[in-house]
């Protein structure tokens, strides 16, 4: 059998008539990694890492919205250090790109709680996941860079040539979601990168087009992304799901 894993679901965020199914549902899904939005969403995925053997949780605090404040913040990193044996990595965590767009928000206080993400990163020996997109990017890459960090893993990745380049040198890992069946710049950045810093994920619940439309996100999509990896990188298919299972499962020590 095939085995694939979800390197980055948000399992809390279903409807919760749908867990069961995500979690346990396809036979050949074999781990999800479970990231989080923030403290009430850390708390749930912890539950679910208790409840689904399969489901790992990540901890961390997601830039897309308002800056925590400086209490909350600091009751989240404390609950973190107290949890962080069941972590098996901070995230998903970064800067708020599209949220920027939006609405013209500065950007210098979600930079300082990226940055103490990363140093506890560092700190604590953890992978971290990233949210950087797009100009962002760099400015992570700045941080990653400032402490030393190698397990760094960009989630859903998008950038220019120079930032991609910039990520292979550096051996970071991408993931990649069911939208590279439709979309030329996902296709575009799977000719360029290594197959070898590459994993897959789905983002669930976030609905996908084309042949997706209108079903709800389920890690057996990333069967789909598998084949077109494979038809864009010229390997035989068998070849390509086990170099991502194995980068996945070292990557996060499965």
């Amino acid at each position: 059998m095939r085995k694939i894993i979800d390197a980055h679901i948000h399992l809390d965020h279903y409807p919760p008539h749908n867990i069961e199914h995500v979690v346990n549902g396809d036979p050949t899904v074999d781990a999800l990694i479970g990231v989080s939005y923030d403290l009430a969403s850390c708390i749930q995925n912890l539950a679910f890492s208790q409840e689904f053997k399969k489901f790992k949780s990540a901890f961390g605090w997601h830039p897309e919205q308002t800056l925590i404040s400086d209490n909350d913040f600091s009751h989240l990193i404390d609950w973190m250090k107290v949890n962080k044996k069941d972590m098996i990595a901070i995230g998903e965590v970064g800067l708020p790109y599209y949220l920027r767009k939006k609405t013209g928000i500065p950007i210098e206080g979600y930079i300082e709680r990226l940055e103490t993400f990363i140093h506890l990163a560092a700190k604590w020996k953890r992978p971290i996941i990233l949210h950087a997109v797009y100009d962002d990017a760099p400015i992570v890459c700045n941080l990653l860079e400032k402490y030393s960090i190698k397990n760094a893993h960009f989630h859903w990745f998008k950038g220019d040539l120079q930032t991609i380049s910039r990520l292979i040198d550096n051996e970071y890992f991408i993931s990649i979601t069911p939208d590279i069946v439709y979309e030329k710049e996902i296709q575009e950045l799977v000719r360029l990168y290594p197959i070898e810093k590459m994993m897959v994920e789905t983002d669930g619940p976030w609905p996908f087009e084309g042949p997706f439309q209108g079903k709800i996100t389920h890690p057996n999509m990333i069967h789909s992304s598998i084949n077109m990896i494979a038809a864009i990188k010229h390997l035989p298919i068998d070849d390509v799901y086990n170099q991502l299972y194995l980068n996945t499962k070292t990557f996060y020590h499965l």
